[in-house]
């Protein structure tokens, strides 16, 4: 099965519409994919989308490959990038604001609307929760302008709908947003090594994306170390987990023979998590983030092909948070 971070998804109401993230990093968005699981629901959008013909051939057939909908195409990639985005400066990928990125995609998923209205019908953010979670974090930018444009379409498609507050609101931050580099909390970077006395064993891991929130950590490869040492009594694990760009609730587990056998809960520290519990066993393997067993990680060679698409990512495909970051980038300089 593909894993979900190779393949951007919009959520439709009885259906879901895939990409080729290898299509959409690439900025040429060939076809797209519709599967339906609620045909009687999809139909009404779905011929809206596609016309009767191919919407005929999908409900047969449960699926249909039609051309992308550019439109769909940049809220899938938005969607996407939300989630997982692989931020990492040693691997040149450069941290994305999220306010920019719920901005962007709150546009993106008004224009959705406007192609085929209910093909989303909830089970997306809808254009007022992506920008409400956007206006909290957004002040100074260093593309106030592209803000100041897509906050007036959003003012306009507000109105249109009758949603005063947020008219309002979108067009107060289109007057009140200014040019500027935002500062970002926190940054990978070395710190001291977790070298001492006492050591019994130690190593080194690698972060699963798929277990931790998006934007927490950078997503090299061995960015966990860890150790057993001797302690007074029994023996004491150590985890530090390199390059924190922002805090989040994070724990590190133990597991011995695919048994959880210790957490340690992680603290944020300078660009770096760490924490240690109580140890009686010297053989384990560590995992950052959650254990569930319902969670379809990813492996190493997941993130490096993501990371590889990402950046070989061409400048005209980016989005506004990309060439966000790219202009502060430049402003460092």
């Amino acid at each position: 099965m593909t894993h979900p971070v190779h393949t951007p998804v919009v959520a439709a109401d009885g259906g879901l519409v895939r990409f080729a993230l290898a299509d959409l990093l690439g900025g040429a968005p060939g076809l797209m994919t519709v599967e339906l699981s609620d045909a009687a629901a999809a139909e009404p959008w779905l011929t809206r989308l596609v016309g009767s013909e191919r919407a005929l051939e999908a409900i047969a057939a449960g699926h249909v490959d039609v051309p992308a909908h550019p439109e769909l195409a940049t809220l899938a990639l938005l969607l996407w990038a939300r989630r997982w985005w692989p931020a990492s400066p040693s691997l040149g990928v450069p941290s994305l604001d999220p306010a920019l990125l719920d901005l962007e995609a709150a546009a993106a998923t008004a224009a959705v609307e406007d192609l085929a209205e209910g093909l989303l019908d909830g089970f997306e953010a809808s254009p007022a929760e992506l920008f409400d979670a956007a206006a909290e974090g957004i002040a100074v930018t260093s593309v106030a302008e592209e803000v100041r444009g897509l906050c007036l379409r959003l003012s306009a498609w507000f109105d249109d709908r009758d949603d005063v507050v947020r008219a309002e609101a979108a067009a107060g931050l289109a007057a009140a947003v200014s040019p500027g580099q935002r500062a970002y909390a926190l940054a990978a970077g070395a710190g001291p090594s977790m070298l001492g006395e006492g050591v019994v064993v130690e190593g080194r891991a690698s972060v699963d994306w798929a277990r931790v929130p998006p934007g927490v950590l950078d997503a090299a490869e061995d960015t966990v170390a860890w150790r057993i040492v001797a302690a007074p009594v029994g023996t004491r694990l150590e985890v530090e987990v390199e390059g924190a760009f922002a805090d989040a609730a994070l724990t590190a587990f133990a597991t011995h023979d695919g048994a959880v056998i210790a957490e340690v809960p992680l603290h944020l520290g300078a660009g770096r998590f760490a924490g240690s519990a109580d140890l009686d066993v010297t053989s384990v393997d560590i995992v950052v983030g959650v254990t569930a067993e319902s969670i379809v990680g990813t492996t190493a060679e997941d993130r490096a092909e993501v990371v590889s698409l990402v950046r070989a990512r061409p400048p005209a495909a980016r989005t506004l948070a990309e060439r966000a970051a790219a202009a502060s980038a430049e402003e460092e300089f």
